[in-house]
């Protein structure tokens, strides 16, 4: 067995995965299409965690209850790497997709916002 020496000068590794990332995604459900949003959100969830992709927690889903008012849904989740949402498996592509069926551009906004966020308590 040869032992080699390496200089470490100068040196670098890169990490191929990426740290986890929390988001905050805001859909906004066109009229009409809020129990099947609600539903494919969900189902996205589940598919996210059947596949690794995501912690198990935070996790939540909030609806706006304004009556009157346009519906929209807020969800809170982590990825396991943050790199993921660039190159999502083929699922949760298809999850988007009936996602951005089912929302509306509104007040200057996308149908779905996403912002990373990062947990205070």
């Amino acid at each position: 067995m040869v032992a080699m020496a390496l200089p470490l000068s100068g040196f670098r590794t890169t990490s191929l995965v990426e740290p986890p990332e929390t988001v905050m995604v805001t859909y906004h459900a066109k009229q009409g299409s809020e129990d099947e949003l609600s539903r494919v959100i969900a189902d996205h969830w589940s598919t996210a965690k059947r596949l690794g992709l995501v912690a198990a927690e935070p996790h939540i889903v909030v609806r706006s209850a304004e009556a009157g008012r346009p519906v929209d849904f807020v969800e809170i989740f982590t990825w396991r790497d943050a790199s993921i949402p660039d190159s999502a498996p083929e699922p949760i592509r298809v999850s988007w997709d009936r996602m951005n069926k089912l929302v509306e551009s509104r007040g200057g906004h996308a149908g779905i916002e996403f912002v990373e966020v990062k947990a205070v308590l």
